[in-house]
């Protein structure tokens, strides 16, 4: 299986590092491929870059890891997603990282859900930072990785996709979870930024027996 990456800035590079690491193939796909070219051939032969449309094209799951901005136009592109997997790590900020300017009665994946006709639509890999997506690894466990939608397959394929590159994998249920998701995205980017705990954290869940 092949898993296409739209976007190959910092969480889309730390994604794919992490994917192909756990041994799947990456397709890269952005509006100027040349641009990437050079990034992307670093990860070695089980990636490749090309153009946003061929990306979605090429595979069964595609993860979205643009700029909010961009997710409406690029989930219009498609008339018919014919049932991929479209997996959302957006997160509707608001300029100045001031709050979100999405949420409370719904989420920016509910709406992307909306938006992207056939698409299986999964929230997941928003809630932490690149450098957590790149490398998961903790001395005292594995950092917390929510994931929500409404297709109980299309969640479980993603929270395989989550488990092997070294997270804890929680099930959240339904779509409308994403409603809590994308708000706890802000506390991990409030407290690397404006509380100055720098981005070499994350959170985990405690479990007693």
């Amino acid at each position: 299986m092949s898993i296409s990456i739209l976007g190959a800035g910092n969480v889309g590079m730390a994604l794919g590092r992490a994917f192909v690491r756990s041994g799947e193939s990456v397709v890269f796909g952005v509006p100027e491929p040349a641009k990437y070219a050079a990034a992307v051939a670093g990860l070695g032969d089980a990636a490749r870059v090309t153009g946003t449309a061929a990306a979605i094209a090429a595979s069964e799951v595609v993860v979205l890891a643009v700029p909010y901005d961009a997710v409406a136009a690029i989930a219009a592109s498609v008339p018919d997603w014919q049932g991929r997997i479209l997996v959302d790590a957006t997160n509707p900020l608001a300029p100045g990282l001031a709050g979100l300017s999405v949420g409370t009665t719904t989420s920016a994946a509910e709406q992307l859900a909306g938006q992207a006709h056939g698409a299986r639509v999964v929230k997941a890999f928003n809630t932490t930072g690149a450098e957590n997506m790149a490398d998961a690894r903790y001395p005292d466990g594995r950092p917390f990785m929510p994931v929500c939608g409404d297709d109980p397959e299309a969640r479980r394929q993603v929270l395989a996709l989550a488990e092997a590159i070294g997270f804890d994998a929680v099930d959240l249920g339904p779509l409308s979870a994403a409603r809590y998701l994308e708000p706890f995205a802000m506390t991990w980017i409030h407290l690397a930024i404006r509380q100055g705990y720098g981005r070499r954290f994350a959170f985990g869940v405690l479990r007693r027996d």
